[in-house]
């Protein structure tokens, strides 16, 4: 249908560090998948506001009880803080499809993005976290999702890394079932923890933030032999000093490749032999850890090393290639497909 008919279609990528959409208006929009909301009356009375979505909550998080409500890949619905994970993804689900400016009286037509692996449980959380701000919803896996957008449907492997998972998917000309998807939480947040561990093994003194090794590996990250210099300053007792970070950033970007390999490989060995050759030549990396430069080719190195071949496809957008594949998927799915909210 067409955006005058009253229905916005929307593709969302709900990813553990960033969500994103693509809207059938040509709007766009991405944002760090955080929400706070102020931790008394005088965090209250200094924001003026009841909850900060994305950057904003990570600037205040001091002022802030701060989630990450999709951490690990999946919204976090069960123990102590189910009920304020599904409260944080709900209100970070209403702001990123206000970013597309639906217009008023505008049914929002949603396809979702989902770890390739998600039980019905965190679907169904998903849906609830949605449902005030959409009014039909199709959830997807995440790589299935890059893989429509780019029209790689068949023999062909997508690799997915995320922030808190790692999701491959084989795509062989029909929906992927489960055989066809891993999903392992060797990701962003797993590359942040080595990071850590190697500064704190060489430079025990110095003294640093999650959110600052987050902000140097996204500023830094290669896992190329030739990489450039990395040399950052770290506090040491309140006085910046330099610390040359360039092998520890290499070694702890380069620590999620063997992992993807292992999944690849045993996608690719359970296919049909004839057609593994094809397979391994079409391997299409996405997400934001894609962005590591180099681990295209490392990949491929690994996958030639253990299985005599491979070649590795960077998508062209990283941040919205989910997102509009998505978006793809939602102007192309029949009427009937579509599962009413409201």
């Amino acid at each position: 249908m067409s955006e005058s008919s009253g229905i916005l279609y929307v593709g969302l990528d709900l990813g553990t560090s960033r969500t994103s959409i693509a809207a059938s208006n040509g709007q766009r929009a991405t944002l760090l998948s955080y929400v706070g909301y102020p931790k008394d009356v005088v965090s209250r009375k200094l924001l003026q506001r009841d909850v900060l979505v994305g950057q904003d909550a990570v600037d205040r998080r001091l002022a802030l009880d701060l989630y990450r409500p999709l951490a690990a890949g999946v919204i976090q619905a069960e123990g102590p803080l189910g009920e304020k994970n599904l409260r944080a993804a709900h209100d970070l689900i209403a702001e990123i499809v206000r970013r597309a400016k639906p217009q008023p009286g505008d049914l929002v037509y949603a396809v979702i993005g989902a770890p390739a692996q998600a039980s019905m449980q965190n679907k169904r959380a998903i849906l609830e976290a949605a449902r005030d701000s959409v009014d039909s919803v199709i959830l997807c896996s995440e790589p299935f999702a890059v893989a429509y957008g780019v029209d790689m449907l068949d023999d062909a492997l997508v690799i997915d890394i995320g922030a808190g998972t790692t999701d491959l998917c084989r795509m062989r000309g029909t929906m992927p079932e489960d055989a066809d998807q891993i999903t392992n939480t060797f990701a962003g947040d797993y590359v942040d923890e080595r990071l850590i561990e190697e500064i704190r093994a060489f430079a025990p003194r110095a003294q640093f933030s999650k959110e600052m090794i987050k902000a140097i590996k996204e500023r830094h990250s290669n896992v190329s032999r030739n990489a450039p210099l990395v040399v950052v300053d770290l506090p040491v007792e309140g006085k910046p000093l330099p610390f040359d970070l360039t092998d520890p950033i290499r070694n702890a970007c380069k620590s999620i490749v063997p992992p993807i390999v292992d999944g690849l490989a045993q996608l690719i060995a359970s296919f049909d032999p004839e057609f593994q050759p094809r397979l391994k030549q079409r391997v299409l990396l996405a997400g934001g850890g894609s962005q590591i430069k180099g681990l295209d080719r490392a990949i491929e190195e690994e996958m030639r090393a253990r299985l005599g071949e491979g070649r590795v496809v960077l998508v062209e957008e990283p941040l919205y290639a989910g997102a509009s594949g998505a978006l793809k998927l939602a102007e192309e799915t029949p009427a009937e497909f579509w599962e009413k909210l409201k």
